[in-house]
C-alpha cells in the first residue's frame, strides 16, 4: 500500500511539475483594428503608446490576414476560424454548429484545459456555444457590439448639427452598465491576473476587447486629443468605390450606413477621430493590464499576443467597414512577446491572425485536431523556419468577392461584376494603381487567376471562378 501511495504521489508531482513548467498565455484581441494604426508601426497620426511598448519587448508580424467570412459580420467568421482552428470555408461548414465543437471537446480553450491550463475568458465572444461552458471562468461575455441608435448613421453632414457624441453616456453603447467596456474587459483581465497567481497551473486568458468597432466612444478627453486638425484623409480617398453595389458594400451594408454615401472628407476625418479616440482609451487599458503583469511576476513566464479579428476601411478607398480585400480591412496588427522572443523585431512573413489558437497549443504542449489548417509560429520566431507556412494568402467575403496575395502582387476578382483588379504591393502598398487592365501584366494576371483558382478550390470554395469569368 505505502509503495502504492508513493508512485501515486510521484505521478502526481511528475505531472504537476509538468504543468508548471508550461508558460502562461495572454491574448488580448480587439475588433476592428487595421494593422496600420499603431504608431510603433510608422503610423504617426495615432498615439498608442502601451501598443509601442508591447511592440519593443517582442516581434512583429507585420503581413497577419484574415481570410475573409461567409458572413456581412466579418467578426463571426474571424472568431469562429480563430475557436475551431478551421479555415474559411471549412468553419462556415461547422458554424451552426459550433456546440457540437464543444461537446467534442476541441475548441482552443478545451483543448488548453486538457494541456493543464487554468483558462480565462471576458469580453466579445460571437461564437454559437456558450463560452461559460469553455472557460473556467467568464465574464462579461459581450455580444458581438454594443447598442447603437440610429443617430450614429449617416453622419455628419457638413453644415448640419450632429446630435451624436461619443461621450454622451446617455446613447448607451459602450458606456451602457456605466462603465465602459474597455475598462470593464481591463479591470476582469487584472482580476484573472491576481488570481492565476494564486493557482499552480499555468494560465491562458482570453481578453476580447469590443473596441474599436463602432459606435466609436470614449472620454471626452481621449477625444480632445484629435481634434479633425489634426486628423488626414487617407491617400487613396475617394468620394465612392465604383463596384460597391456588386460586392456587398453599397449603404445597405450597416458597416457603410455609418458614413453619408458619397463620402466627404469631413466624414471620413470625424470617423478617423473617433477611431483613433476609441484606439488610443483601448491603448490605456492595455498598459493597466501590462502593468499588473508586471506587478505580479508573472511576465516572465507569459507569452503575450495582441492582435485583432480583422482590419477597417474608415475612408479608404471610399469605403468604411471591413468587407473588402484591401489590405487596410483584412490585415491586423500581430505582435508576440515571451520568454526568448526577439526584441523590437519585425517578421515579414505572411500569416494569418488565427495562428495564435496553433502557436498557444504549441506552447502548451496540447494535442491539436487533424481538422486544423493553422500553423505554429514558433518555428518563425525561433529561426527555424524561415519562410511562411503559407504560399499564398486568400481572401473572401460571401460569394462576392476574391482576392490572393502572393510574392508581393495582389488579384481581387468580383464575380458578380466579373472585374479583375491586380495591384503591386511592393510598389503600390495604398492598392491605388489597378494594373489589370495593363496588357503588360496580362501573364502574370493569368498566373495570378489560375493560382486563386486552385487556392480556392482546395480551401472548398463553392464560387468557380473560372467558370464565372468564362461567361
Amino acid at each position: 500500500m505505502k509503495s502504492i501511495l508513493l508512485i501515486t504521489l510521484a505521478s502526481f508531482v511528475l505531472v504537476h511539475s509538468s504543468f508548471a513548467a508550461k508558460p502562461n498565455v495572454l491574448f488580448l484581441f480587439a475588433d476592428d483594428f487595421t494593422y496600420e494604426a499603431v504608431r510603433a508601426f510608422g503610423h504617426t497620426d495615432i498615439d498608442t503608446p502601451n501598443i509601442d511598448r508591447l511592440a519593443a519587448r517582442g516581434t512583429n508580424f507585420t503581413r497577419a490576414y484574415n481570410m475573409g467570412s461567409w458572413s456581412g459580420a466579418v467578426c463571426v467568421a474571424s472568431r469562429t476560424m480563430l475557436n475551431t482552428g478551421r479555415s474559411v470555408w471549412d468553419a462556415g461548414a461547422v458554424y451552426k454548429e459550433t456546440d457540437k465543437e464543444r461537446q467534442s471537446g476541441v475548441l482552443w480553450s478545451q483543448l488548453m484545459s486538457k494541456a493543464g491550463y487554468k483558462t480565462y475568458m471576458t469580453g466579445k465572444w460571437h461564437v454559437p456555444t456558450d463560452a461559460t461552458k469553455i472557460f473556467d471562468m467568464a465574464m462579461d461575455v459581450r455580444p458581438g457590439m454594443p447598442k447603437t441608435v440610429p443617430t450614429s448613421y449617416d453622419r455628419p453632414i457638413a453644415g448640419q448639427t450632429d446630435s451624436w457624441s461619443p461621450y454622451d453616456k446617455s446613447l448607451g453603447g459602450f458606456w451602457e452598465g456605466g462603465k465602459h467596456w474597455s475598462e470593464v474587459v481591463n479591470d476582469h483581465t487584472i482580476t484573472f491576473l491576481n488570481d492565476a497567481k494564486q493557482q499552480e497551473k499555468p494560465f491562458f486568458i482570453y481578453a476580447a476587447f469590443n473596441a474599436p468597432h463602432d459606435p466609436r466612444q470614449a472620454p471626452k478627453e481621449f477625444q480632445d486629443m484629435y481634434p479633425l486638425s489634426r486628423i488626414k484623409v487617407p491617400e487613396n480617398f475617394i468620394p465612392e468605390y465604383p463596384y460597391k453595389d456588386a460586392i456587398g458594400c453599397s449603404e445597405k451594408l450597416r458597416d457603410e450606413h455609418l458614413a453619408p454615401m458619397p463620402r466627404t472628407e469631413f466624414a471620413v476625418k470625424t470617423h478617423r477621430s473617433e477611431y483613433y479616440a476609441l484606439i488610443t482609451h483601448l491603448d490605456v487599458q492595455i498598459g493597466k493590464i501590462l502593468d499588473a503583469l508586471d506587478a505580479n511576476g508573472q511576465a516572465d513566464n507569459t507569452w503575450i499576443f495582441f492582435t485583432a479579428d480583422h482590419g477597417l476601411a474608415v475612408g479608404h478607398h471610399g469605403l468604411i467597414g471591413k468587407q473588402n480585400m484591401y489590405d487596410h480591412s483584412v490585415r491586423v496588427p500581430f505582435i508576440v512577446a515571451g520568454p526568448g522572443v526577439a526584441k523590437g523585431a519585425k517578421n515579414d512573413n505572411a500569416i494569418y491572425l488565427q495562428d495564435v489558437m496553433a502557436t498557444a497549443l504549441d506552447l502548451a504542449e496540447a494535442d491539436k485536431p487533424q481538422h486544423f489548417f493553422f500553423h505554429s509560429l514558433r518555428p518563425l520566431l525561433n529561426g527555424t523556419q524561415k519562410q511562411s507556412s503559407y504560399d499564398s494568402v486568400y481572401g473572401a467575403y460571401l460569394d462576392l468577392q476574391r482576392a490572393i496575395t502572393h510574392d508581393g502582387w495582389k488579384l481581387i476578382a468580383y464575380p458578380k461584376a466579373k472585374v479583375l483588379r491586380l495591384y503591386h504591393l511592393a510598389e503600390d502598398p495604398q492598392e491605388m494603381t489597378d494594373l489589370a487592365a495593363k496588357p503588360a501584366h496580362a501573364a502574370l494576371k493569368q498566373q495570378m487567376f489560375e493560382r486563386l483558382v486552385k487556392l480556392s478550390a482546395d480551401l472548398g470554395d463553392q464560387v468557380n471562378l473560372q467558370t464565372v469569368f468564362k461567361e
